[in-house]
């Protein structure tokens, strides 16, 4: 099977979707990355030529995945890039994938929320579309659960090789929220989980049979509260 993930910024793909590819890469799928801005607005600890170092944080901390494509649109701007719906659209058309894995159109960032339209409209109905969750889980009622227990340490180490953008903090939220997920299915402490929801267009009604395994079912006892946290 043949996943694609196109994030907005760089580091995107590490904090909202890397469990779910690193999944998929384990049982053999053919996973394809791309970044669609070039980050240059996220000039957090004043780097000096920014788009270079943020695309070289990238390549670093997807190595695991494989070599990401860069469009290299403005970062800020995304929804004003003229040529954007196209070279996505074409790029799509390239890798051929049988599932696409961007962010929801509710999500916080204006071009998290362009991008999601841009693959929409790429995407069409040649392939089903899965949206990651957004940041800390605002605004986003999950359909889909996988569990990244195993990655988890994987996608830390991926975050904090974002060094221009001082990724403590992300990492922090981004553990709270695959944590809280994760607590969502009952499960024990020291377990994470990213969520999805899909964009449901015919004739693509279910996706769950392409998705890595959710944390399972765990009946809820009264006792079970104490040692999810």
């Amino acid at each position: 099977m043949k996943v694609l993930a196109i994030g907005a910024h760089p580091d995107d793909i590490e904090i909202f979707m890397l469990g779910l590819l690193l999944s998929c890469k384990a049982r053999n799928d053919d996973v394809f990355i791309a970044i669609a801005t070039d980050g240059s607005a996220g000039n957090v600890l004043d780097y000096p030529d920014l788009k270079k170092v943020r695309k070289l944080e990238t390549i670093d901390a997807l190595k695991s995945i494989g070599k990401p494509h860069f469009f290299d649109f403005p970062d800020g701007n995304l929804f004003f890039v003229q040529e954007a719906a196209k070279l996505i659209k074409k790029f799509v058309i390239s890798i051929q994938p049988d599932l696409i894995v961007t962010h929801s159109p509710e999500d916080y960032h204006p071009d998290h929320r362009a991008l999601s339209d841009f693959v929409k409209m790429a995407a069409g109905f040649t392939c089903p579309i899965l949206y990651a969750d957004n940041l800390m889980g605002v605004n986003f009622m999950p359909e889909y659960y996988v569990d990244i227990t195993p990655y988890f340490e994987i996608k830390s180490e991926a975050i904090l090789k974002h060094k221009s953008q001082d990724p403590k903090n992300f990492l922090k939220a981004t553990k709270l929220l695959n944590r809280f997920r994760s607590a969502q299915c009952n499960t024990p402490a020291g377990q994470y989980a990213e969520a999805y929801r899909q964009e449901k267009t015919f004739p693509f009604s279910d996706v769950r049979s392409l998705l890595p395994s959710s944390p399972g079912i765990n009946p809820f006892y009264r006792s079970s509260l104490r040692s999810m946290i």
